[in-house]
């Protein structure tokens, strides 16, 4: 699959999806790489990568440049805004959220937010969802869940650090699966 990258941060998730291209767990190429954010870390690190990077402020600069390319999946990789595809992408967005949707998910639940959270609340398990992204947030069928125990020493960053480490092998998973099954098989599912 040919992919795009929206990121707004550092691009951890870019990294992860850098090594598990090259190494060949994860199928398909990334063609283009677009930050919110102007300056943003990931978008350097997609030069290093060698994929094309750039910034676009806003859903409509964002789409032109997607546009410039053949794009097949849009995934989400800390994209801190609510994306709105063109048609032609309509449901072929993927998106990671780092608890277990339906818990600590919606609008304003993201990054640490999440993880404080859950560490408020004393919650004993946690985890992540890849699920496709719409245009509501956290709504889109769930593709992959993956959880992580916690304990009660875990300070809200112990908690990230884990749920970040689950998020390195769910997506990449839920790309495969989403290969191999088809983007139509996860939403007929959920109708």
């Amino acid at each position: 699959m040919r992919m795009a990258v929206l990121l707004s941060g550092s691009g951890r998730t870019l990294d992860n999806f850098h090594d598990c291209l090259a190494s060949g767990v994860m199928p398909g190429s990334i063609e283009v790489v677009v930050s919110n954010r102007a300056g943003a870390l990931g978008l350097e690190k997609a030069s290093r990568y060698g994929y094309p990077a750039f910034h676009a402020p806003d859903n409509q600069a964002i789409n032109a440049i997607l546009g410039r390319y053949q794009v097949e999946l849009v995934l989400l990789a800390g994209f801190l805004k609510l994306y709105l595809p063109p048609p032609s992408l309509a449901r072929r967005v993927l998106n990671i959220h780092p608890s277990l949707i339906p818990a600590f998910c919606g609008d304003g639940f993201y990054g640490m937010r999440v993880h404080r959270a859950a560490h408020a609340r004393g919650v004993k398990v946690s985890g992540c969802t890849v699920h496709f992204a719409n245009d509501a947030y956290d709504q889109g069928p769930i593709v992959v869940q993956r959880c992580v125990a916690l304990d009660e020493a875990d300070t809200p960053d112990d908690i990230a650090a884990k749920v970040f480490a689950a998020e390195c092998q769910a997506y990449p998973e839920a790309i495969n699966l989403v290969h191999v099954k088809g983007i139509d098989h996860f939403w007929k599912a959920r109708c």
